[in-house]
């Protein structure tokens, strides 16, 4: 979460504008994602101690964080008693220079990588290649952007911004199948038929770190396609990157952590393949496995204590799928690595307050987020105190600065308030103008305000106790 190897995300409203031109991709971008949102809830309402889980998981990364100077160490030691090689990074270029020096002195130059956003964030794949190393991602989502030099949209569904159509034309132009082909398990055949030879050919097989065991020394991957097993088990060589937020205690808490992240991400009640490695095959002397522990501006955030919270996150996605805002302008407006209201979390501590000063603003603090975080993280209250430190360090615009004072001194006074409802019950037909003209605009041009009430809510509640007075 280096600060210096980051550049200032886009204006979130003009990238957000690009995806909102096509505005039937939007109503499927939006559909598809609540329909995981969905399954996400009928898989939550079948497990009767939900509540109980997410307090737990809770509970155990707060007390992680509370001790995650003992915890590393614990962990460290432990990996190396059961084979690892274990490394710490203390920022995105260590990373960077530490994987590429493994690869190198194994003479390794063709590397099979699964899902990791972590070696995303660090910016792993476009150094490697800029050095002759051929980094081929076996997530098929992750896949499919990297053929479409696109970084992925989503922390589960990297590619849900894309029609099959827009999969098709990719697989056309690169692994060669037919002009027009839609049929999803054809494409999957091609994509498995591509990625099966560079698995046989892979010198090498990079991984992220779903969870790491500090009283073993183990760590836990979760794919559903399978990709990351045949990743550690083919290559002679096994290198796994994590942060150093991806420690738990115990075993059994992982237990825990399972039962949440699958029901989360994509409601199912565990992922197709759930791989618990202790270190590197000991039926394979040839068989190396190293750990890269990454800081990376992570005991920085751990120390804010107002948004250390934010650690715990497990990158379910979880909060991307029933966010209005993302599910309306896709990850690629976000401009961060993680996208959602996570990732407008995680920004101004990754890149600094000055480069995200618009994403604590892309959200409509509906809370919606914070219901369904299955590590009970606070997102919209997060949200709002970055909006408080935003202005704090004068990174508001004016325009906001001045409308939020006249808001709240207009609504401080009750008189000037109910008058300046009564206003714009008047005038709201005038503020509703769907036309360019309307300085509003820019605002209603993708939104619909709704139709204003025929009288206020206190008149509404004096109607309404008057009625049951007489009965």
């Amino acid at each position: 979460m280096s600060r210096h190897a980051a550049t200032e995300a886009p204006a979130f409203h003009r990238q957000a504008e690009k995806f909102l031109i096509d505005h039937a991709r939007v109503t499927w971008h939006d559909q598809a994602l609540w329909h995981v949102r969905k399954r996400r809830d009928a898989v939550k309402d079948a497990t009767p101690d939900w509540e109980d889980l997410r307090e737990h998981a809770s509970r155990i990364k707060a007390h992680v964080l509370d001790h995650l100077p003992e915890f590393i160490a614990t962990f460290a030691a432990n990996a190396r008693a059961a084979g690892w090689s274990v490394h710490f990074a203390a920022t995105d270029s260590e990373l960077r220079e530490m994987v590429h020096g493994l690869l190198t002195a194994a003479g390794a130059t063709r590397v099979v990588k699964s899902k990791s956003m972590l070696t995303e964030e660090c910016g792993l794949n476009p150094y490697l290649h800029e050095r002759g190393i051929d980094v081929v991602d076996t997530d098929l989502g992750e896949r499919i952007v990297q053929l479409r030099h696109e970084p992925p949209s989503h922390l589960v569904l990297p590619a849900i911004h894309l029609t099959r159509a827009d999969i098709g034309a990719t697989f056309h132009q690169h692994l060669g199948t037919p002009v027009g082909e839609i049929d999803p398990p054809r494409l999957v055949a091609a994509a498995r038929a591509d990625l099966r030879r560079r698995f046989l050919a892979a010198q090498a097989g990079i991984t992220g770190v779903n969870f790491a065991i500090a009283n073993t020394g183990g760590i836990v991957i979760c794919t559903n396609e399978g990709n990351a097993d045949l990743g550690t088990a083919l290559p002679p060589l096994h290198i796994a990157c994590m942060g150093v937020e991806k420690i738990i205690p115990t075993l059994e808490d992982a237990g825990v952590f399972l039962r949440l992240l699958a029901r989360s991400a994509t409601g199912q009640p565990i992922t197709s393949f759930t791989t618990h490695l202790r270190g590197p095959d000991p039926n394979r002397p040839e068989h190396r496995g190293h750990l890269v522990i990454v800081d990376n501006g992570r005991h920085r955030l751990a120390a804010d204590l107002e948004h250390r919270r934010s650690l715990s996150c497990i990158r379910c996605g979880a909060c991307l799928n029933t966010c209005p805002v993302y599910r309306r302008s896709s990850g690629h407006a976000y401009g961060t690595v993680v996208p959602g209201p996570i990732g407008a979390v995680l920004a101004p501590a990754m890149i600094g307050t000055a480069a995200a000063r618009e994403l604590p603003f892309a959200s409509t603090l509906c809370g919606s987020c914070t219901n369904v975080c299955p590590v009970k993280i606070d997102l919209h209250e997060q949200l709002l105190s970055w909006r408080r430190r935003l202005a704090s360090e004068h990174l508001v615009p004016w325009s906001k600065r001045f409308a939020m004072r006249v808001g709240a001194w207009v609504m401080s006074h009750p008189r000037l308030f109910a008058a300046a409802g009564w206003l714009a019950r008047r005038s709201w037909w005038l503020v509703r103008w769907r036309s360019r003209i309307n300085p509003a605009w820019p605002w209603l041009k993708h939104r619909d305000l709704p139709p204003a009430p025929a009288c206020s809510f206190r008149a509404a509640w004096a109607k309404r106790q008057q009625g049951k007075d007489r009965g």
